[in-house]
């Protein structure tokens, strides 16, 4: 089981900025692709982004705007983020990190999840 933390989160102005962090272990991150999820008040948990476990592919949710949000990987520190610019009140959710596989993103490698982050845009 990979213990992951999320933070970074907080309350923006729309057009604002927020770059979230995702860590973990033991085994690293960095052995797998990791994938962020968000879920919002009264919704199902739904995927956003991922990064392959060599952070040289990335895979976005189709409703995302690939322009405003990015994630990236950083191998020495072990750790994911989810850069988001020009926060929309509809992006309000609690964000989640979680391994995938590194040939389809979005199989979960396992049924746990951290905390999550809470991001708040208010208008």
């Amino acid at each position: 089981q990979v213990f992951v933390e999320e933070s970074g989160g907080g309350l923006v102005q729309a057009g604002g900025s927020l770059r979230l962090s995702c860590t973990g272990s033991d085994p690293p991150l960095n052995n797998y692709a990791m994938a962020w999820y968000r879920q919002a008040p009264g919704a199902e948990r739904e995927f956003v982004a991922a990064i392959s476990r060599n952070g040289d592919r990335t895979l976005y949710a189709v409703y995302i705007d690939e322009d405003r949000f990015t994630i990236s990987r950083e191998i020495a520190r072990n750790a994911v983020y989810r850069q988001m610019i020009r926060l929309k009140v509809e992006d309000t959710a609690v964000y989640y990190c979680n391994p995938g596989d590194d040939r389809d993103y979005t199989l979960l490698q396992q049924d746990t999840w951290g905390q999550g982050t809470q991001v708040t845009v208010s208008s």
